[in-house]
């Protein structure tokens, strides 16, 4: 890229600095930019939290195409898939995995990423933690404890509907 859009620059650098951040942006501003080139500036593995298995699956093909290593675990793959995913991310692979917030927010799920090297968490659609958290999605309420599991990680909340 030679350049940034308005507010890119600005969200990537606090995410490079280790700072929280709340990005509201409009719909084509470049969210996903925003955690992306940190993702892969910090290497180590990002975490992205996203509500919607075709959205998950749009990014990740968007990001192999121009060869960055990415996965989605969910549960629109058979379990080969998901398990060769997952051995991927294990293995140091994979730069950015994306998963929705009740697959993330198990126990066993919450552990095995405990042992990797978590850079950057991303909780993409972040309007769902307050308009239908806990009445709709209840995991997305869950969200707040990753402050507590990952202390010093950076966390990005990223929405255009805020």
């Amino acid at each position: 890229f030679d350049d940034f859009r308005p507010g890119q620059d600005a969200v990537t650098e606090a995410l490079l600095a280790g700072r929280h951040v709340l990005a509201v942006m409009p719909t084509g501003a470049g969210k996903s930019l925003c955690y992306q080139v940190p993702a892969l500036v910090l290497g180590g593995l990002t975490i992205v939290v996203s509500p919607l298995v075709a959205l998950m699956q749009d990014q990740v093909a968007a990001l192999r195409l121009a060869g960055v290593a990415a996965d989605t675990i969910n549960s629109s793959l058979d379990r080969d898939a998901n398990v060769a995913a997952w051995r991927r991310v294990a293995a140091g692979q994979t730069r950015l995995l994306y998963l929705a917030p009740e697959r993330l927010m198990t126990a066993r799920m919450l552990e095995a990423l405990a042992r990797l090297d978590i850079r950057l968490i991303a909780v993409d659609e972040a309007h769902c933690i307050s308009q239908w958290g806990p009445s709709f999605r209840r995991e997305y309420k869950e969200l707040s404890r990753l402050r507590d599991i990952f202390p010093d990680v950076p966390i990005i909340a990223l929405t255009a509907t805020a």
